[in-house]
């Protein structure tokens, strides 16, 4: 073994000895066939000199130096006589790069962006294959697997050449089907709840989310992890989705899922430096207490995070980071939640890259740290979360580099927007008759970060359209603000005796006034017309005419719920008034609402619900019709809607006061194997009294109550659910039905 090794590094040395021993000096450079490229131009790009050393090595790095210019197709070089000549050949000049056979500007514009070959550039063969492999998987992530792309060269005068990507894009390929693979634990019809992307039907005209696009995979892939870590499922795999052709241009998207064990929260501390108060955080310490045994959940872990940059911030005023760091031991996950103070230096300048449309003092009102203070990690990952949450960014990138000074900093923000208009429409045929929406919203208007609005309902029995512009951060106050134009027509004269128009507008305000506690200010004016047909009471007639009331408004919301969709724990109270200003039957109306969530069993999601509410005249003058009160069907099952309480002849008048009660869980075992079919189960009551205009009408103040049980079916139209109820108690005027079902879908 020792003999080879010193055989070849005999022969190493004596390559390097004859390359050397052989070399001669370079007396001339002579440079031949170049025309648009000057001598010195390939003199420094071939890093030689006279008066240098030639050899083979040096051969061979001149040619590689050339060759990584890419301005030359061709090179030869010759030493003889002390002289170097090189002979080269350039490559053509591109004089414009053409993209034809599309039509829409933002494809062209996706094309363009990730083009190599750059027009006044040098053309190579090597780089036109790679940018058409590129162009290719551009158009791909756009839902184009079969697009064609045919890069047609024209050869002009003076070694120059144009570009042309013919490309077809072809038909745009749909998604034909959306299925569940693998330990998923958790119902299709639940898992398809989650994602974005959605099955192609012919009637879904509007929709963009029944093509296949790339992105929405990775972003369906990122929702349904998060909904698996929120349920226990630590360490969750969702190890492919990947497309699979069932059709011309239909694809079957599949996602392989493994849930794997549940994890349980085991022991859990905070680790704290030496010099923090531990007293500041013997609240969380409570908290961790509680969460002990309770299913791991990414929303709980991520609460306690966020809490201790709250504490640490306010309290400490400590620059530092916040990590977990987590070890599982059988099936508890045991975290230690560790406070770090790190190195203080100053933010120099934040540099605000790639907004071409969203203005910089949107971006620059997001972030939790500024110009001039002291760095700090957790307000940096905060600001960063607040800029994904507007939703207008593709991506969003941010890089700290040295500033001017040793202990100064340079954040730079790298954006990439994404559009942010929507169109919508829907329709939904049930028990009430049918109905039909479509709206258009722009939540970034003219890069303002203002949301605007419009949109129009029809229905069996009213017409109502609005049109909205709420600016969320409103002059840097936290504060949302909004403003809307409403109008409507409500057409109830057959069961109600009444018909109304309002027109009008609110403007208001809304903003978390504590934690979790978000207080709501508005104020709205509506003109009505009221009509009245000829069976209705003289009492009632007397109501029809027009109105102007204007109104004060206040809402109260607590939101202790763990996820506002799919919430499967914690509450919500609300409570909300309307003051009248100027009314002629000045009505005062209150709500109060609260609905709490507990998950009894696996996959069991039981609620329970109060909704109380009172509408009376302040002056003792009588409450409008249009102001009575109402239970709605989904609060009363087993009822007609507003079929119960009072009434004047044969119209149903509603109430002053109304009261509910609604217990409803989930049956997990029954259908427990059809993907698509869930069941619950029901327990309403209700009671619906008060007649102010007129003493001797029978106020209908007996308690309603039903039991009962439905179905959520989700049908190739969209998501189906019936149920079948029993009347527990009820008054002789109620009028009851035992079966109830509504069926939407989108466009």
């Amino acid at each position: 073994m020792n003999n080879v090794k010193v055989i070849f590094l005999s022969f190493v040395l004596n390559v390097l000895f004859l390359s050397f021993a052989f070399s001669e000096i370079i007396k001339k450079i002579e440079i031949k066939g170049n025309k648009r490229i000057s001598d010195e131009t390939i003199l420094m790009f071939s890093k030689i000199d006279e008066g240098q050393n030639f050899n083979n090595l040096i051969l061979n790095e001149i040619l590689k130096n050339l060759y990584d210019s890419n301005f030359f197709s061709n090179v030869s070089v010759k030493f003889e006589n002390s002289i170097i000549e090189i002979n080269v050949k350039e490559a053509p000049l591109i004089k414009d790069i053409k993209i034809s056979g599309i039509k829409a500007e933002k494809f062209k514009k996706l094309i363009k962006e990730s083009l190599i070959l750059k027009p006044r550039g040098s053309f190579n063969n090597f780089f036109l294959s790679e940018e058409t492999k590129i162009i290719q998987s551009k158009l791909k992530s756009a839902g184009f697997y079969f697009s064609k792309i045919d890069p047609f060269i024209e050869i002009l005068n003076d070694n120059m050449i144009s570009i042309d990507y013919r490309i077809d894009l072809g038909e745009k390929s749909k998604i034909g089907k959306i299925s569940f693979i693998g330990d998923k634990v958790f119902k299709d019809n639940k898992l398809r709840s989650i994602l974005v992307s959605e099955e192609y039907k012919f009637w879904k005209f509007i929709s963009g989310k029944k093509f296949l696009n790339e992105d929405l995979i990775e972003l369906d892939k990122r929702l349904l992890k998060n909904f698996y870590l929120n349920k226990g499922y630590y360490n969750v795999e969702i190890n492919a989705s990947f497309a699979k052709l069932i059709d011309k241009n239909k694809f079957e998207l599949i996602y392989n899922i493994n849930a794997n064990k549940k994890i349980y929260f085991g022991e859990m501390k905070v680790v704290l430096p030496n010099d923090f108060d531990e007293e500041n955080y013997k609240n969380l310490k409570n908290l961790l207490v509680d969460l002990k045994g309770e299913p791991y959940s990414l929303y709980s872990v991520d609460k306690i995070l966020d809490e201790i940059d709250s504490i640490t911030t306010t309290e400490e005023f400590k620059s530092s980071n916040a990590f977990a760091q987590q070890n599982i031991v059988s099936d508890k996950l045991n975290i230690d939640f560790v406070v770090e103070k790190s190195k203080t230096f100053f933010i120099e300048k934040i540099n605000i890259l790639g907004n071409n449309v969203t203005r910089e003092n949107v971006v620059r009102n997001q972030l939790e740290i500024d110009e001039g203070d002291p760095y700090n990690e957790i307000l940096a990952k905060k600001s960063e979360n607040n800029l994904k949450s507007l939703n207008f960014f593709k991506s969003i990138k941010s890089t700290i580099v040295d500033g001017k000074n040793r202990n100064s900093k340079v954040i730079n923000y790298e954006l990439v927007e994404k559009p942010t208009g929507e169109l919508t429409a829907g329709a939904g045929v049930g028990t009430d008759g049918g109905s039909f929406f479509f709206g258009v919203k722009e939540n970034n208007y003219l890069g303002k970060g203002v949301a605007v609005d419009a949109d129009i309902t029809f229905s069996t029995d009213s017409v109502k359209g609005s049109y909205s512009i709420t600016n969320p951060n409103y002059n840097n106050s936290d504060r949302s603000v909004y403003f809307n134009i409403k109008a409507e027509e409500t057409d109830k004269l057959k069961d109600f005796g009444y018909k109304t128009n309002k027109t009008g507008f609110e403007v208001g305000t809304s903003f978390e006034y504590l934690k979790d506690f978000n207080l709501g200010l508005a104020t709205s004016s509506f003109f009505e017309n009221m009509e009245t047909d000829s069976t209705a009471s003289a009492r009632q007639k007397k109501q029809a005419g027009n109105y102007f009331d204007s109104f004060l408004k206040f809402n109260f919301d607590y939101d202790k719920r763990n996820q506002k969709f799919k919430t499967s724990d914690g509450f919500r109270s609300n409570y909300s008034i309307n003051f009248p200003i100027i009314s002629e039957t000045n009505t005062f109306t209150n709500r109060y609402n609260y609905k709490v969530f507990n998950e009894f069993y696996e996959n069991n999601i039981t609620s329970f619900s109060v909704s109380l509410a009172g509408a009376n005249s302040v002056t003792d003058d009588d409450v409008k019709l249009s102001e009575r009160l109402f239970i709605p069907s989904r609060r009363l099952r087993g009822f007609e809607a507003g079929k119960i309480g009072p009434k004047d002849g044969d119209d149903f008048i509603g109430g002053n006061y109304s009261a509910t009660f609604n217990a409803q869980s989930n049956i997990p075992r029954i259908f427990q194997n059809f993907q698509n079919l869930d069941a619950i189960m029901f327990f309403d009551a209700g009671s619906l009294w008060g007649v102010d205009y007129d003493s001797s009408l029978d106020d209908g103040g007996k308690l309603r109550s039903s039991i009962g049980v439905g179905v959520d079916w989700f049908t190739v139209i969209g998501p189906l659910n019936f149920t079948l109820s029993e009347v527990i108690t009820k008054e002789d005027n109620d009028i009851t039905e035992s079966f109830r079902f509504n069926l939407g879908t989108t466009f």
